[in-house]
């Protein structure tokens, strides 16, 4: 059985009798780091209890952790409790975070105008590259990205914990066909994706650990092959590059765009901006006056250009005062 411990849980729990593990002899957690972390903690509590305590437990990850380190040292037995015997562990050390095939930089912008770089970016390479992925640190992010891109003409799909799994799946169905060319992933893209055709990873937000910075550009330049990584920097980013740079070894080359296209675009990245806020919270209404309407592409469309009539009525009364 290969299975995410989520949906076996789920199996578990809503077919009696469907799933019998009191046979197996091995269970293999791979990506352990992150499986051994609390939020899959419940999940997989319900399956080791159908699993037979005689059994062999192999756990695989290219990072090291707290939780990692502490089953290495025989650590967590309940006081009172019968000590077990410390794990044997194997550390395959290279000393190399990244592979000399993916070329790396970074771009350094302002911070309140991080879209309109990431649009331009988006425009000037997707040609070059056959598909991109672009990492951002939340859920809310990856959607208003993805509403604001497909409103200035770039074909994409958002994967984020928020989308159901038929969603997920109906997204990287459209990315591996390559019926969008551009997914706006968060962290839960970074790993076990292997899609050969992914030339281009965009970090929009920088990682917080260096860790998930490698796992994030491990998505392209796979088996022996080339790609690049871009990496978005505002001012309050260089400590966490550094951070970045220090931990991989390899100095991060700079990128530069023409300014001036980014000052021509800004009007109409900041259109699109604003309708993808109100357009990618479907929790949200779009109120008009007194009219509480269905917050769609097109009722948002309205309401952005009431406000804009009504700024320039405005504005010509101040002038003819």
């Amino acid at each position: 059985i290969v299975a995410t411990p989520g949906r076996l849980a789920d199996h578990i729990k809503s077919s009696s009798g469907a799933m019998f593990l009191k046979k197996v002899k091995f269970v293999v957690l791979d990506e352990a780091d992150r499986l051994l972390t609390p939020s899959f903690a419940p999940d997989l509590g319900v399956i080791m209890d159908q699993l037979p305590r005689d059994r062999q437990t192999l756990l695989y990850t290219a990072t090291l952790t707290e939780a990692i380190l502490a089953l290495q040292h025989g650590d967590g037995a309940e006081e009172g409790a019968e000590r077990k015997p410390a794990p044997f562990v194997y550390r395959c050390d290279t000393g190399i975070a990244t592979v000399a095939t993916l070329r790396q930089r970074y771009l350094f912008v302002p911070s309140h105008v991080r879209e309109a770089y990431l649009a331009l970016l988006l425009h000037a390479m997707v040609s070059d590259a056959r598909s991109v992925i672009v990492f951002t640190g939340h859920c809310r992010t990856a959607e208003v990205l993805r509403a604001m891109l497909t409103e200035l003409g770039v074909s994409c799909a958002a994967l984020h914990s928020m989308l159901s799994q038929r969603a997920r799946l109906a997204s990287l169905g459209q990315f591996k066909s390559r019926v969008v060319r551009v997914l706006i992933a968060t962290d839960v893209g970074s790993r076990g994706l292997d899609i050969p055709t992914v030339d281009l990873v965009v970090n929009y937000d920088v990682p917080r650990d260096p860790a998930d910075y490698i796992h994030r550009v491990g998505r392209t330049a796979r088996a022996g092959r080339g790609g690049a990584a871009v990496t978005i920097v505002a001012e309050r980013d260089v400590a966490l590059v550094h951070a970045i740079e220090e931990r991989i070894g390899v100095k991060l080359d700079e990128l530069t765009v023409p300014e001036n296209a980014v000052v021509d675009s800004l009007t109409e990245v900041s259109a699109a901006k604003r309708l993808a806020v109100m357009v990618g919270a479907p929790h949200l209404r779009c109120t008009a006056g007194a009219n509480v309407l269905p917050c769609t592409v097109a009722n948002a469309r309205h309401i952005i250009w009431r406000k804009a009539v009504y700024s320039e009525t405005q504005a010509a009364r101040c002038r003819g005062s």
